[in-house]
């Protein structure tokens, strides 16, 4: 068994959080959640929200990874012989999300080169789903693969599985030191560009203006909690597995807060970028700001390019660095989604890394072309809303309910993290943990499970949401439970295997 590597430094191990939290939903989800939910008045929610979930539930899988010092299942496992199956129900979920999100960044890079020149042409709708995915007809029709698409997904595979055989100091831990200064830099050339456009100061007042009367909604409560947990990399796998590369040594409560905060603080710069370039559009063409406001996929690969259309001077190279910003944003969190299941593999069937990267990487390789398709889109939309939802919220509750009603483990957990840490967690961690975030959340999945049975996701054929949402949930939980079922070699049950290179 190969010994455990470990970060070069906690800077390193900050530069790689803070680039798996920061992904594609900072900039394209963010934004319209904010604006959507009080504006100006969401921001009360979202900071108790980081506050009462964030980070005591970073705070919690940094602890076990950095404690236990193994992938999520075997960290869960030496807590707990109980809580393996829910380590790999976590890593499962990572999985299912890498072989989508891979394809996303496809899609950036495809987009790069297209903002050379606009090739989007002035109909970027029918640009995107006419000639670049191809899309089908009827939602469920899977055709077959789109080699525009095929192409730049296996180089994003390519990238990916060079860095994690690269290990976790010298691929993954440099290029977080590369990619995330580097997005930054090129984020905060966006933002300046846009607050010059003629119509930005509109766009940022609808942003920020706030509507008090929707802060007693307790949706928009519910929304701050779920752009706090989609957006932080909590819930499945990630955080444990990145902090058991810590050493024995570590600040994990200050390193818990910087995570945090800095993600927070990106997507406040994504949302002050988003809506200058949406001011300028609803000035162009005349119309109030809430008619242009989308998120997701509409918003970057559509409504962007529309605004691209609209720039003055450069536009082409606005477009380069908005999307190049996407690509390195999706490729710094889809390092570390990869890595959960890498590193679980490696620790269950006792391989060395190259075999766990080879096994797990080309793997999801070959799932990740179903996205790939002529239906790829339609399928990526519903396992995306159903492993967030009924896969990530859930598992999460399962988390902290098991952790601290079944398990009592919040008071040796907190015992070890205040030893190591300069900064102290109180009896508030113990509440946010054992009161608060078990009852947003299931808060949370009561209402997704109450408003799906009502209707079908975006009225998708039942067909589809049987197979590509319940079922995947349902065999992520089944194949965990069946992956706890095969024993550790003894070592897993000692110190001995929790050693750092």
């Amino acid at each position: 068994m190969e010994k455990r590597q470990q970060w070069g430094s906690r800077y390193g191990f900050i530069m790689a959080a803070v680039g798996s939290a920061v992904g594609l939903g900072n900039i394209w989800r963010f934004p319209a959640v904010a604006y959507e939910n009080g504006g100006g008045a969401f921001f009360l929610p979202y900071l108790f929200a980081i506050l009462t979930a964030g980070i005591p539930i970073l705070i919690l899988e940094f602890t076990i990874g950095q404690k236990y010092r193994g992938s999520s299942p075997l960290s869960l496992f030496r807590m707990n012989k109980k809580a393996e199956w829910l380590g790999w129900w976590q890593v499962l979920i990572a999985f299912v999300i890498c072989t989508y999100y891979s394809v996303i960044i496809a899609w950036a890079i495809k987009y790069t080169i297209y903002s050379f020149g606009t090739q989007w042409g002035s109909d970027p709708s029918k640009f995107l789903f006419g000639k670049v995915l191809q899309l089908s007809d009827k939602p469920g029709e899977i055709g077959g693969l789109v080699s525009g698409i095929v192409t730049p997904l296996l180089f994003v595979w390519a990238v990916t599985l060079f860095v994690l055989f690269r290990g976790v100091s010298k691929g993954i831990e440099k290029l977080n030191k590369i990619f995330l200064p580097t997005l930054i830099v090129m984020f905060l050339v966006i933002v300046v560009r846009a607050l010059t456009l003629d119509g930005a100061a509109s766009g940022l007042n609808a942003f920020f203006k706030p509507n008090w009367d929707m802060i007693l909604n307790g949706k928009v409560w519910i929304a701050a909690y779920g752009q706090i947990f989609f957006s932080l990399s909590i819930g499945f796998a990630i955080m444990i597995t990145y902090s058991s590369y810590l050493p024995k040594k570590s600040d994990i409560n200050n390193n818990a807060f910087i995570t945090a905060f800095a993600n927070s603080g990106f997507e406040l710069l994504a949302g002050i970028g988003v809506f200058a370039a949406l001011g300028f559009m609803a000035k162009q063409q005349g119309v109030p700001i809430d008619e242009v406001v989308s998120s997701g996929i509409g918003l970057a690969f559509v409504v962007f390019p529309s605004i691209i259309n609209e720039f003055p001077g450069l536009n082409g190279l606005f477009g380069v660095l908005f999307f190049l910003s996407l690509v390195f944003a999706g490729m710094t969190s889809l390092i570390s989604i990869v890595e959960t299941f890498v590193a679980a593999v490696q620790d269950k069937f006792n391989v060395s890394r190259t075999k766990a990267v080879l096994t797990g990487g080309l793997t999801a390789t070959v799932i990740s072309l179903l996205f790939a398709t002529h239906g790829g889109l339609y399928l990526l939309d519903v396992v995306d809303y159903f492993i967030n939802n009924f896969g990530i919220v859930f598992a999460g509750l399962i988390e902290v309910v098991l952790i601290a009603w079944f398990f009592k483990g919040l008071t040796g957990l907190q015992k070890h993290t205040n030893e190591i840490s300069d900064l102290r967690v109180g009896a508030w961690w113990k509440v946010c943990l054992g009161v608060i975030t078990p009852l947003v959340l299931g808060y949370m999945m009561f209402d997704n499970i109450r408003q799906n049975l009502k209707e079908n996701y975006e009225k998708y054929p039942t067909e589809l949401i049987l197979y590509a949402g319940v079922i995947v949930v349902a065999v992520t939980i089944i194949v965990a439970v069946l992956l706890s079922l095969k024993g550790w070699k003894a070592s897993a049950n000692t110190e001995e295997n929790r050693e750092v290179a």
